[in-house]
């Protein structure tokens, strides 16, 4: 079969634009040839369990999953009784981006807090964090936070384990939906354990198609006791592969040899590329108007546009707007950006906020 695309197009839309990356493709082309147990008992998925445990600590236990929208949703489910609540932050994907899987699938009342920057508090948390015992209000038992965050932000190890610790000190659980923990961990030069199990996370919804998969996610859960009947609800939301090999092998290709550290520090390296290259243009004038909302911390860059920039920069250019009413985007960088990429589009945009 030829091409049905232009490979020749690039964009800064989403690190889910990007294809696959040629180890995680090979490790598919592996898994390949002949025949192995259906269902997850093959040899590729016991081996991710090998490596979970290396990166994340003995007895952490993967549950493979088709997407992050699986994950979180089932993870979420096996943490809860019927009558439990989600505190989140109001940008959190579960939130905003789920299409309502959380509450229409899952049955999982989120109470979401506003946050600037995309991070929750232990302040921010007990705004939602009340009213246990009372029947008449969905009991908040687990908090969901993000890393990292939806706005590009990053929780510090200090700070999670503060979160953590209030949050378990009101017996509720803590979730960490971690679509990107790779370019986190990267950006923040640690292990994936530093940031997760070590600092009390409980369950973790663990992203594999942001950082070079072709599809995949994995539930990672830290502490047994806080996870109950993933078997079951694996298959129940629809979730459970029968050639789990090729979801699996995927994953392990991410976490053998650091490939999930390699792709999300060149993908982090672009961004701060990007902005860098705006703010040079910024401070000699060949770049006008644009302001940063955020500090790009991660592989997202969130600026403000001149009126009519966004849609003349999108003509040769993918990307979102994050805020549409102030003019505010959201510019992606992927494992596969080049620099490249970034000059020609800085430059692109250099030529439309001074014409």
């Amino acid at each position: 079969m030829t091409s049905l695309h232009d490979t020749s197009v690039r964009g800064f839309a989403s690190d889910n634009y990007s294809g696959i990356h040629p180890e995680v493709l090979a490790a598919i082309t592996a898994a390949n040839d002949g025949h192995q147990t259906a269902y997850g008992s093959d040899v590729y998925t016991a081996r991710l369990q090998d490596l979970v445990g290396e990166h994340f600590g003995a007895g952490a236990e993967a549950f493979p999953v088709f997407n992050g929208t699986g994950a979180n949703v089932t993870a979420l489910q096996s943490m809860l009784p019927r009558w439990g609540a989600v505190i989140a932050a109001s940008t959190a994907h579960i939130n905003v981006d789920e299409g309502g899987a959380p509450e229409r699938v899952g049955g999982i009342k989120i109470l979401n807090v506003p946050t600037d920057d995309g991070k929750l508090t232990p302040e921010l948390i007990d705004r939602e964090a009340w009213g246990w015992g009372d029947e008449h209000r969905a009991q908040p038992l687990v908090v969901s936070i993000t890393q990292s965050t939806e706005l590009g932000t990053l929780y510090t190890p200090d700070e999670l384990r503060t979160i953590a610790d209030h949050v378990h000190e009101r017996g509720m659980r803590l979730h960490m939906d971690g679509a990107r923990i790779a370019n986190a961990a990267a950006a923040l030069g640690l292990p994936l354990r530093a940031i997760t199990r070590d600092v009390g996370v409980d369950v973790l919804s663990f992203g594999g198609t942001k950082n070079g998969a072709m599809l995949g996610e994995a539930i990672v859960v830290l502490d047994p006791a806080a996870s109950e009947g993933l078997t079951y609800l694996r298959k129940l939301n629809m979730q459970l592969s029968s050639k789990m090999r090729f979801v699996s092998a995927q994953l392990v290709a991410l976490l053998e040899n650091d490939l999930w550290r390699r792709n999300a520090e060149h993908a982090n390296g672009m961004a701060q590329r990007l902005r860098s290259a705006v703010e040079s243009g910024i401070a000699d004038g060949s770049v006008r108007g644009v302001e940063f909302t955020q500090p790009t911390q991660a592989n997202g860059v969130f600026a403000v546009l001149p009126e009519g920039v966004a849609d003349r920069l999108r003509e040769s250019f993918r990307f979102y707007d994050w805020d549409e009413a102030r003019r505010e985007v959201r510019w992606m960088c992927s494992f596969d950006t080049s620099a490249s990429d970034v000059d020609a589009f800085v430059a692109e945009l250099a030529r439309l906020t001074t014409d």
